[in-house]
């Protein structure tokens, strides 16, 4: 049986290795300083989730209605540290913006669709995590899902 998620970011963090906790906290910090006001933060999926809550996105994610819409995560894995930013899967144009933002920092990209790892704070340019977060404002995040979806839908209809 899988460990019972974590009640809350606090205890999250308070779980982790001191070098982890202080690293994710710095990543934190950064996030929250650029989040948008229409996002919150809390435990989704596990891990240190930022997302659209029901009362901004009444429809929720459309793979879990329950859910609020995710836009980003903070996890400690096995073998590293993952930053996720949902809006570089769902839009191939902040996806490039992001990889050649990072290829400008100097520093080795580790990432899927996603998911960007790291195993140390220096791996990651933190300037560049948080102005990827600032890039995208609720609503403007909103639209966009609800962009693609409807599109993902039309294809599907049209199959």
């Amino acid at each position: 049986m899988p460990p019972a998620a974590p009640a809350s970011v606090d205890a999250y963090l308070a779980a982790l290795p001191d070098d982890r906790r202080a690293a994710l906290s710095a990543v934190r910090d950064v996030i929250l300083a650029s989040l948008d006001a229409g996002y919150e933060e809390g435990i989704q999926y596990g891990m240190i989730g930022y997302y659209v809550p029901h009362r901004v996105f009444p429809a929720g994610y459309h793979c879990d209605p329950r859910q609020p819409l995710p836009f980003a995560a903070l996890a400690s894995q096995k073998g590293h540290m993952s930053l996720y930013l949902m809006a570089l899967y769902g839009d191939p144009d902040e996806a490039a913006w992001f990889t050649a933002a990072w290829a400008r920092t100097g520093k080795k990209l580790d990432m899927g669709k996603s998911c960007v790892r790291f195993k140390k704070l220096d791996d990651l340019p933190i300037a560049l995590v948080g102005e990827a977060v600032a890039r995208l404002p609720a609503a403007r995040y909103v639209a966009r899902y609800s962009e693609a979806l409807a599109a993902s839908k039309a294809a599907k209809k049209r199959r």
